[in-house]
């Protein structure tokens, strides 16, 4: 099951992390989660057994 483990307020945010992640070996995809106007929130997701580990990751990277 897929969960998601950050919210990326752009679509450029949102594939630098998803990149990133994908580079330290995590499956990762990204899909829009909400557009308000010229404001989009795109979710990161993983797969639930992985969720711990990337946010390690997320905060090794210093993305949070």
């Amino acid at each position: 099951m897929w969960t998601a483990v950050y919210l990326a307020t752009s679509l450029d945010s949102a594939t630098k992390i998803e990149k990133k992640l994908r580079d330290e070996g995590f499956l990762i995809k990204k899909q829009l989660f909400s557009r308000d106007g010229d404001e989009e929130l795109y979710e990161i997701l993983a797969p639930e057994f992985e969720a711990n580990e990337i946010q390690a990751a997320l905060f090794d990277l210093g993305i949070i």
